[in-house]
C-alpha cells in the first residue's frame, strides 16, 4: 500500500509538472488569447448597427437641441428615424448635424445615412458623410467612422476623401468645427482622374478664404505615364489653377532611363497636359550626354526638354 501510494504521489508530482511547463511555454499565445478575446472599440459600434436588436423607443422625423449654460444654442441633430435601445447607442437613420457659432450663425453642417449616439455625447458616423463648412465648401469623406466631439472632427480609421478631380487616401484625418482646413493624417494617395498618383504624408486640405490647396512637408512621390517624380521637401497643390509645385530637391526619371534633377518643380496640369518647369539650377543626364542648365521646361506629353540660360553639355 505504501509502494502504492508513493507511485501515485510520483505520477501526481509528474502531471503537475508537465502542466507547468506546458503552460510555461505556450504562456505567450495563451496571452495572446485573452488580449484579443477582449471588445475591442469596433465591436461597440459594429453591436450598435445591428438591426436585430429590439428597441426602446422608435421617433420619425426626430429633432433635438442642444444649448450651453447660458442658453447659446450649440447644434442641432435631425434624423430621419431615431432609435434608441437598452444596452447599446442611440441609432439614427438619415441623419443631418448642424452648429452654430456664438452670434447663433451656421458653422457646419454634417450629413450622412447612419449614424449612432454614445452616453458619452460622442457621434460616430459610418460611411459616407458630406461635411459643410459656415463658407459653403463642401467635403466628401467615406469612412467606416468620423466622431464628432468637443469642437473637432476626427477618425482614426481608412479615409476616402472626394475631391473635384482628384480621390484622397488616408490612414485617418482630423479638423476643427469652426474652420477650412483639412488634415488627412499617415500615409496618403492622391488619386487624380488624369491617372496620375502622388503619395506623400500627412496632407494638409486648406480651403479658406477661397484657396483650393493640398500642402504637405513630407517625401513625396509623383507617377504620371512614364515619368517618376522624387521630391524631398513635400508638394504644394493649387486645385484653382492646376498647378502642383514639388518641393526641395527634384529628381525626375523616365522610361529611357535618363534621369532631369532640379528644385522646386511646377507642373503644369492645365488644358490636359502636363508641363515640368524649373526656374531653378536643372541638370539632365542621359547615357550619351550631360547637360547644366539655369532653367528648365519639360513637356512630359510631347517628350520635348528645353534647358535655357547659361547652358553648359558634356557629350560622351
Amino acid at each position: 500500500m505504501g509502494l502504492f501510494r508513493s507511485k501515485k504521489i510520483q505520477s501526481l508530482l509528474i502531471f503537475i509538472i508537465a502542466v507547468v511547463a506546458i503552460l510555461w511555454i505556450f504562456q505567450k499565445n495563451l496571452m495572446n488569447i485573452f488580449v484579443f478575446s477582449q471588445p475591442s472599440p469596433n465591436e461597440e459600434v459594429v453591436e450598435s448597427q445591428n438591426t436585430d436588436i429590439p428597441y426602446l423607443e422608435k421617433i420619425d422625423n426626430f429633432i433635438i437641441k442642444e444649448y450651453s449654460n447660458n442658453q447659446v444654442l450649440l447644434h442641432t441633430i435631425e434624423a430621419d428615424v431615431y432609435k434608441s435601445f437598452k444596452n447599446a447607442p442611440v441609432q439614427l437613420e438619415t441623419v443631418k448635424v448642424t452648429t452654430f457659432d456664438e452670434l447663433q450663425n451656421k458653422n457646419l453642417t454634417l450629413k450622412s445615412d447612419r449614424a449612432v449616439i454614445f452616453k458619452s455625447g460622442a457621434i460616430h458616423f459610418i460611411d459616407q458623410v458630406e461635411i459643410k463648412t459656415m463658407s459653403g465648401i463642401s467635403h466628401e469623406i467615406d469612412t467606416e467612422l468620423l466622431i464628432v466631439k468637443d469642437g473637432q472632427i476626427n477618425s482614426n480609421r481608412r479615409i476616402v476623401y472626394l475631391g473635384e478631380t482628384a480621390k484622397i487616401i488616408a490612414e485617418g484625418m482630423d479638423m476643427d468645427l469652426d474652420r477650412d482646413i483639412m488634415n488627412l493624417n499617415g500615409e496618403v494617395q492622391i488619386l487624380q482622374d488624369t491617372g496620375a498618383t502622388t503619395d506623400t504624408k500627412d496632407l494638409l486640405i486648406n480651403q479658406e478664404g477661397g484657396v483650393k490647396k493640398y500642402v504637405s512637408k513630407e517625401p513625396t512621390v509623383y507617377r504620371s505615364n512614364q515619368n517618376i517624380v522624387n521630391a524631398d521637401k513635400g508638394i504644394d497643390v493649387d486645385m484653382n489653377s492646376k498647378l502642383t509645385k514639388l518641393l526641395g530637391n527634384v529628381d525626375i526619371l523616365d522610361g529611357s532611363g535618363s534621369s532631369l534633377k532640379s528644385y522646386d518643380l511646377i507642373i503644369d496640369q492645365s488644358n490636359g497636359g502636363e508641363i515640368f518647369m524649373s526656374d531653378s539650377p536643372s541638370r539632365f543626364k542621359s547615357s550619351t550626354v550631360d547637360i547644366k542648365s539655369k532653367n528648365m521646361h519639360y513637356d512630359a506629353i510631347s517628350k520635348k526638354l528645353k534647358l535655357t540660360d547659361e547652358v553648359v553639355a558634356v557629350y560622351e
